[in-house]
């Protein structure tokens, strides 16, 4: 339900920061001025936020779906 799809969608963001904090070492920028700075256009970050988030969901939503088609046809 909504409460995974929140979840997950934390799980995701805590993954990619992490990965974000791989990929900074040696590029001799600071993982924390990297993560504070802000884009020049806010308007199209958060519209790139939106199409993320409503992607993730369509996704999980096509995933729950098919479970459920499974479990009916496995009955």
């Amino acid at each position: 339900g909504a409460r995974f799809v929140h979840i997950f969608y934390h799980f995701a963001r805590y993954v990619m920061t992490e990965d974000m904090k791989k990929l900074s070492v040696g590029t001799h920028i600071a993982f924390a001025k990297a993560v504070m700075w802000r884009p020049r256009d806010m308007h199209m970050a958060k519209a790139r936020h939106r199409v993320a988030y409503n992607k993730l969901l369509q996704i999980l939503q096509k995933e729950d779906f098919v479970f459920q088609e499974y479990r009916k046809k496995t009955r």
